[in-house]
């Protein structure tokens, strides 16, 4: 687990977009952005304790419970790209965080995911609380990332709102 969190978005690695995640309108794949976003989330939740060693030794791990994704800017192949996570809240047995994918170049917005996870205990398939070192681990996060403002993006709802007349 990582002690010193930063008063910042937690930083992923550089990851690529691939060839074969490329649509039939020649850029990235709905699915994809999904699948950057995640990898981004679970390198976080395994600084927090919630690993794949997490799922083996303790019998629990944390499901995604809903996920928004806005598009912003299309990816093509080859583009280096970084995601960002930051801890929005978290309860006894929720997680809502918040996650941009940028150029890793060139800095621009490409997509924002903003999700709610649950913790889950594997053999009853059921919502339970996080133990207290997770509990731990999570104020520690929430506490780097309390002064940080709201990201935009955040709290959005999907709707076609119709026009007064």
């Amino acid at each position: 687990m990582t002690a010193g969190w930063k008063a910042e978005p937690v930083e992923s690695d550089i990851m690529r977009v691939k060839e074969d995640w490329i649509d039939y309108n020649g850029h990235l794949n709905m699915a994809y952005y999904n699948v950057l976003f995640d990898t981004a989330i679970d390198d976080v939740f395994h600084q927090l304790g919630l690993g794949p060693d997490y799922v083996k030794t303790r019998g629990a791990s944390f499901f995604t419970a809903e996920v928004h994704v806005c598009y912003v800017r299309e990816l093509g192949v080859g583009m280096p790209v970084r995601a960002t996570l930051q801890l929005i809240d978290f309860d006894e047995k929720r997680a809502h965080v918040y996650q941009e994918l940028r150029h890793a170049e060139e800095g621009w917005l490409s997509a924002t995911s903003e999700q709610i996870s649950l913790h889950v205990d594997m053999n009853a398939r059921k919502v339970v609380p996080w133990p207290d070192d997770i509990v731990a681990s999570l104020t520690a996060l929430g506490k780097a990332h309390a002064g940080l403002p709201r990201p935009e993006r955040a709290g959005r709802r999907i709707e076609i709102r119709k026009k007064s007349q």
